[in-house]
């Protein structure tokens, strides 16, 4: 399963361009307009703090969206196929999500090195911290990923409902806009966002050692670490639930 999403997406250039072009966009554009028009008052770089967001978002995204593909088997009956053979169905679907985490993890690479073409303070410590944060946010997308689709019925809804788990995350997570004070019921569904978590631990491996840290880490390693766990368990285990219990009844 794992090679096999790997694969198809080395094999799709059109989806490997756009995948990395969006977050270079992001971070050139949107980092560089920031930093120029509130730099001077948030007292760190704007560019910095655009780049692990967009990170930790584009990692996060590309796993759950990239499960939408077990819909898309379900369809054309590849699935029924897998469900057939003498293996555990958990492995299954723990090979989708390895799979779509090996395809975000080259789409973090290429951000990785493009943020070091444009300027990002990037040393080998701060990389060697991102590299397991990195894939503890793919992993969490993943999760999400099959908790999310397992309950939809079909491809077509998937597409349509999606983006909306997906999309007001990017405000509540403070991808774009540093997050530290909210109005209470703003600051309570940021808190109920998974993407909040990968992103702010993503930020706790960049900044670590930065004395910007205490200005725009959230929650701390402790937290962080201890919530994506336990959504990554919940949503890896009643996503399994939803789309085997679909199996069964076809």
């Amino acid at each position: 399963m794992a090679q096999r999403d790997l694969i198809k997406f080395l094999r799709d250039r059109p989806r490997v361009i756009v995948s990395l072009v969006f977050p270079f966009i992001f971070i050139a554009v949107l980092g560089s307009t920031l930093q120029a028009n509130l730099g001077r008052t948030t007292a760190y770089n704007l560019v910095g703090f655009t780049f692990t967001g967009v990170l930790a978002m584009t990692l996060f995204q590309s796993a759950a969206t990239g499960i939408i593909s077990l819909i898309e088997d379900r369809e054309n009956d590849f699935s029924k196929e897998m469900f057939v053979a003498p293996i555990r169905r958990t492995t299954i679907i723990a090979g989708k999500v390895l799979g779509e985490t090996l395809v975000a993890l080259i789409q973090g690479a290429g951000i990785v090195a493009f943020s070091l073409v444009i300027g990002v303070r990037l040393g080998p410590a701060a990389i060697a911290l991102l590299i397991p944060v990195g894939l503890a946010c793919c992993l969490l997308g993943g999760a999400f990923g099959v908790a999310t689709l397992g309950a939809l019925p079909n491809q077509r809804t998937a597409q349509q409902i999606f983006p909306f788990f997906i999309l007001p995350q990017y405000f509540l997570a403070g991808i774009f806009a540093p997050i530290n004070v909210l109005p209470i019921y703003l600051d309570i569904v940021s808190h109920l966002s998974p993407l909040r978590y990968a992103v702010d631990l993503t930020r706790v491996a960049f900044y670590t050692g930065r004395p910007e840290y205490g200005r725009v880490v959230l929650d701390g390693t402790l937290i962080d670490v201890l919530t994506m766990s336990a959504l990554f368990l919940a949503g890896l285990g009643i996503g399994t639930l939803l789309f085997t219990h679909r199996e069964r009844n076809r």
